[in-house]
């Protein structure tokens, strides 16, 4: 099997380059990986990918997915499709559209959409069957592109579904993120703003992992599978148990207001992929906030130059 991934030098995508390579997730034991990355975001970079950057078994290309005829040379050389890159709001479904376009074309044998929790909009918990209602841009560009995969499989048959997991935790993510910002401010001597009322479903990026390699295995093809946290946490709690854990006081906390268009609360039903595929969370929230903070203490070289 050879798998393209788009935004392979990302968070969540690296963390799947990484345990494919390491032969981690089941079904994709042996399997070769061609990463499609143009770099452009935060913490992209070839070195993200850690120890396999240079494993026989990676083809890294620099390249934006956007471009159909680099798309073209690409997909008859992979099997299956992970398409784990956000182009940004302008560009997203048009990026979506050309690789839906090229595996359609080539005869892909599954194509894996990847979202997240806030193309449903607000509240929850939210089933798949629920009507989208993303409250930003960038939300909307991801709607349209979860919509677009389905239809693709309606119209052409493509074997593709959509994978949208909740907020996604864990190692090599861009400090702008709720967490590593909290965690980088603190090892820098600051304070951690605080949107008290802000809740949100937390996954660790191992458990997100599993989730996309079982629907690459099992999933049926035109679905969309939900993947919950293994914790609800309000952003105070959050932070509360952040301040704990690296020996911080609440003097180290200030209030800040919700940016424009983010849900105070957004959260996934995830019974589906439990109960077809089997998918539960394996990292307890504690221990993988514990690890989590500790990489970022002992990576400081890493995190400190994408804080602007």
């Amino acid at each position: 099997m050879n798998v393209l991934v788009t935004g392979g030098a990302g968070f969540l995508g690296s963390h799947f380059v990484r345990a494919v390579l390491a032969d981690r997730l089941p079904g994709l034991e042996g399997a070769s990986v061609t990463i499609l990355d143009k770099l452009s975001y935060g913490t992209a970079s070839f070195d993200t990918l850690g120890d396999v950057a240079h494993a026989k078994r990676l083809d890294f290309v620099p390249g934006d997915a956007c471009d159909p005829a680099l798309v073209g040379a690409l997909v008859p050389r992979c099997d299956t499709i992970v398409h784990a890159a956000f182009a940004g709001q302008a560009s997203h479904v048009l990026a979506t559209s050309v690789l839906l376009s090229a595996a359609q074309r080539h005869g892909s044998a599954r194509f894996v959409h990847m979202s997240c929790e806030t193309a449903c909009g607000p509240g929850g918990p939210h089933p798949e069957s629920a009507r989208l209602a993303p409250t930003s841009p960038a939300a909307a560009a991801l709607a349209g592109a979860d919509l677009l995969a389905v239809a693709f499989h309606r119209t052409h048959g493509l074997p593709a579904m959509v994978v949208r997991g909740s907020t996604t935790y864990g190692t090599h993510q861009h400090p702008a993120g709720v967490l590593p910002r909290a965690v980088t401010r603190l090892l820098d001597g600051g304070t951690v703003p605080l949107r008290a009322d802000r809740e949100r479903d937390w996954l660790h990026v191992d458990d997100h992992c599993r989730a996309i390699a079982l629907v690459l295995a099992r999933g049926r093809p035109g679905e969309t599978y939900h993947v919950g946290g293994s914790v609800e946490l309000s952003e105070r709690a959050l932070i509360a148990m952040v301040l704990d854990e690296m020996g911080a006081g609440p003097d180290r906390v200030a209030d800040a207001p919700l940016p424009t268009g983010d849900d105070l609360r957004c959260v996934l039903d995830d019974g589906k992929i439990r109960d077809e595929l089997g998918w539960q969370p394996q990292v307890e929230f504690a221990t993988g906030l514990a690890a989590t903070i500790r990489w970022y203490r002992e990576h400081p070289g890493w995190w400190r130059p994408q804080i602007g």
